[in-house]
């Protein structure tokens, strides 16, 4: 995502409302109240593509982990120890 744009405060967003949204489809423009961040305004590609990701991410459990995965999740476990036990 492009970099944090500008900051506004939400009196602003009700004084130069065309301007802030010129700006947030560039970049995310981030509205404060009370000099604390409390909205971020982004472009409809930003907030899909963010949309997209989170929905790519799933949780699971080792209960529920492929034995394979599962084999070589403990693997690197047991090498970090091995190796944090090693630096002591």
């Amino acid at each position: 995502m492009p970099r944090t744009g500008g900051s506004y405060s939400t009196s602003d967003l009700s004084r130069k409302s065309g301007d802030i949204i010129a700006e947030a489809l560039r970049h995310p423009v981030t509205i404060t109240q009370r000099n604390k961040p409390r909205l971020v305004l982004l472009n409809i590609d930003d907030y899909e593509r963010l949309m997209r990701q989170s929905d790519a991410r799933s949780v699971g459990m080792l209960e529920t982990m492929p034995h394979e995965l599962l084999d070589e999740f403990e693997a690197a476990v047991d090498a970090y120890a091995e190796t944090d036990e090693a630096s002591r």
